[in-house]
């Protein structure tokens, strides 16, 4: 194969010119950056390649921020409940949180800005009847009710960036200074953000720069450590690190009421993105977004100006960024780069709208905890690269790179010859079919609290890394990544708005535990909603759901669609009601199937109605059943976690779902580790093996033709239609 080059970045730093030099050819890079601990020197900077250079808007600027420490960054969080074995409660509100970290904020009054929540009753508790001891961070509560539980929601000054010092503990970067963040609504941080870059952009070191890097704009994605300097809770999506006394005051005069703490805290929830939204918080999110957007186009403007490029970091510091947001596009990057744990962060990055290129960072990160000794990066690579080739051939991105340091990298010459065949494949594929739309089987719609606002971001809790609680749930995204489905992401409130959005969907997915946003909650108590799904099934459609779907225990129901799929969950309320259908039936959706199916955690106590028909079941607890309801069709699984076999059920369980299993043989693989992707308006197609193993087929071409196949590991073949 002739050799290319081009839309790889490689990571650089200082006083590693000739291997640097050497690993631009190699791997045919076109890009250098550096990395949050490194520096581009001189040589480095003058090489034949584009330059990125990482740039922190709200951190990394101590010499500020320590002349403003009223002007940190703040956050709500919520000391551990109490008891109360008395009249008098003493609340050691810090106690569980790392002081270097965060701070509790006395400048503004306690009595104004924080609560004390009974939580046995839920009451709040009269700021006349506790007092505040800063000396020991503890808040005394009077009067209280004994045997009652008690926290207190306190505004705290976040004084250690997290990814600064989740990096500073991993690389044990010993005396180097904390990165203080400090927040642009704030009067003298406001004007320093801008004033900065224009000085920036001046700089003769900075001249050579092509490409700025923000890493991100103003506000960090919820992580907070605990006080033994481990991560105590973290949400990628959180908007907790966003709030201020500024920000509040500004929303009540915006939207005509006051935030409460508990907006943020919810019960000590930190209001996560697996928490159905509250109007408030929904208000709250939107206010965020379109301050941040504003802002952040005036430092895009001035980067413009100079004549370079902007680049956003889909990480750390993106809250109110969201890409998917109403008010995204109207900052004008030019480019967006994200980590890639898998194919859903993948999409993740290459669905982005509104901007020229998508660029994704690539596992493993150059850093000690993967590249020591004894250590094997390959492993990591290739898990990596394989999970990310089945989204890219769906939806590709621009570029791929690494992060972190290439001293470590270079002393694993196996994972250098990995990355540059990984290099050469991409660009194939990029090649091939970059622009074309690839051809999709059918209209998917994952119906959720949050729609298109966390579109391909759905279960993830901090990027793609797996929770024993919710794999099961996240398998289904990561297998829809790389699917050949048109799939979109819907809410709730989309349906209530515009039932006709169904109009355009074969099959709708509702995926998750039992009262998250991702299930829906409350949601499926709105009777809009009930029946217009309902409407959309007995009509024709599909409808898939996974976990404990339509949960929400009402009229009779705890699966508010158990009509729908045929199977109702038992919770003790008819244990008096007999069950007789428990027969396993073959059926299209599992022949392919080749043993046991993996549920994942699966469900308990899942049981089905008379008709329904089950394909699996477990000491008389459903895991898989198929449904007919009026003129369509639904299918329940207990959970699904990502696999090459599960992803092919799922694929099947889609055709079915939408009465269409007679066209199942079209750009179709018999072996569930190869997969077959057509770009018909370019003429072509590729078989593809997923795995290291050589694996041998039968193709189906979109006429229904056949032909066996082998191929060797990992191994993709391109054809002509």
């Amino acid at each position: 194969m002739k050799k290319t080059f081009g839309r790889v970045t490689l990571p650089g730093e200082s006083n590693f010119l000739e291997e640097t030099k050497d690993l631009l050819e190699r791997w045919g890079a076109d890009a250098i950056r550096d990395s949050d601990g490194t520096k581009l020197d001189e040589g480095i900077r003058n090489l034949d390649a584009k330059i990125y250079t990482t740039y922190f808007v709200a951190r990394g600027h101590n010499e500020f921020a320590e002349q403003h420490m009223e002007e940190c960054q703040q956050i709500y969080l919520m000391s551990a409940y109490t008891l109360a074995a008395g009249e008098d409660v003493r609340i050691a509100f810090a106690a569980e949180y790392f002081d270097q970290q965060v701070t509790p904020d006395y400048d503004h009054d306690p009595k104004q800005w924080w609560e004390v929540i009974d939580r046995t009753s839920g009451a709040v508790v009269a700021a006349d009847d506790w007092e505040l001891d800063q000396k020991h961070h503890t808040v005394i509560v009077h009067h209280a009710q004994p045997f009652h539980e008690y926290t207190v929601s306190f505004l705290a000054y976040i004084l250690w960036d997290p990814t600064q010092m989740y990096n500073h503990i991993t690389n044990d970067w010993g005396d180097k200074p904390h990165e203080i963040p400090f927040d642009v609504r704030k009067p003298f941080s406001s004007g320093y953000v801008v004033e900065y870059l224009k000085h920036w952009l001046q700089e003769e070191e900075n001249k050579r720069c092509d490409i700025v890097r923000f890493t991100t704009f103003f506000y960090h994605f919820t992580l907070i450590f605990n006080n033994y300097a481990k991560e105590k809770f973290v949400d990628w999506c959180g908007y907790g690190a966003s709030v201020s006394t500024e920000a509040i005051l500004a929303f009540e005069q915006e939207k005509g009421y006051r935030l409460r703490p508990e907006v943020f805290i919810q019960n000590g929830y930190y209001n996560s993105t697996f928490c159905v939204p509250t109007k408030e918080y929904r208000d709250y999110i939107d206010f965020t977004q379109r301050f941040v957007s504003e802002r952040a186009k005036e430092l895009v403007d001035l980067v413009h100006e100079a004549g370079k490029e902007a680049m956003m970091f889909l990480g750390d510091n993106w809250i109110g960024t969201e890409p998917y947001g109403a008010y995204f596009p109207s900052i004008g990057l030019d480019a967006v780069v994200g980590s890639v744990g898998g194919g859903a962060t993948l999409r993740l990055i290459s669905d982005i709208p509104g901007v020229k290129y998508h660029e994704g960072r690539f596992l493993p990160y150059f850093f000690p905890d993967t590249f020591h000794e004894g250590g094997d990066p390959v492993k990591e690579a290739k898990v990596n690269w394989v999970t990310a080739r089945r989204a890219i051939l769906r939806k590709p991105i621009d570029r791929i790179g690494y992060g972190g340091y290439l001293k470590l990298a270079m002393q694993f010459p196996d994972f250098i010859d990995y990355v540059e065949s990984v290099c050469q494949e991409f660009r194939t594929l990029y090649n091939n079919i970059k622009g074309t739309t690839p051809y999709c089987v059918k209209r998917v719609a994952v119906l959720n609290s949050w729609g298109k606002m966390r579109a391909w971001g759905n279960h993830m809790v901090h990027h793609a890394i797996y929770y024993k609680q919710n794999y099961s749930y996240a398998g289904i995204i990561e297998a829809l990544s790389g699917a050949p489905f048109d799939v979109k992401f819907i809410s709730f409130d989309d349906i209530r708005e515009n039932p006709d959005i169904l109009k355009d969907i074969d099959v709708i997915l509702n995926v998750g535990g039992a009262y998250t946003a991702y299930s829906g909650g409350e949601n499926w108590a709105d009777e809009k909603i009930l029946t217009a799904v309902k409407r959309f099934v007995y009509e024709g459609g599909g409808f898939i759901g996974v976990g404990e779907p339509t949960a929400c225990q009402r009229e009779g129901r705890y699966f508010q669609l158990s009509g729908v799929m045929g199977v109702e969950k038992e919770n003790g309320f008819t244990l008096n009601v007999d069950k007789y259908n428990w027969e396993e039936h073959e059926h299209f959706i599992t022949e392919d199937c080749r043993g046991d199916v993996d549920f994942g955690e699966g469900q308990k106590s899942i049981f089905a109605f008379p008709e329904t028909t089950i394909i699996k079941q477990t000491y008389k607890e459903v895991q898989l059943a198929a449904n007919d309801f009026g003129d369509g069709r639904s299918v329940y699984i207990s959970g699904l976690p990502y696999s090459f076999e599960n992803s092919r059920l799922l694929y099947r369980a889609i055709l079915w779902s939408s009465h269409d299993e007679e066209n199942l043989h079209k750009w179709f693989s018999e072996n569930y580790n190869v997969e077959v992707h057509a770009y018909v308006k370019n003429g072509k197609y590729c078989v593809v093996n997923n795995t290291y193993e050589p694996q041998d087929t039968v193709v189906y071409k979109g006429d229904g033709s056949s032909f066996a196949l082998h191929l060797e590991a990992n191994e993709i073949i391109w054809y002509e239609i």
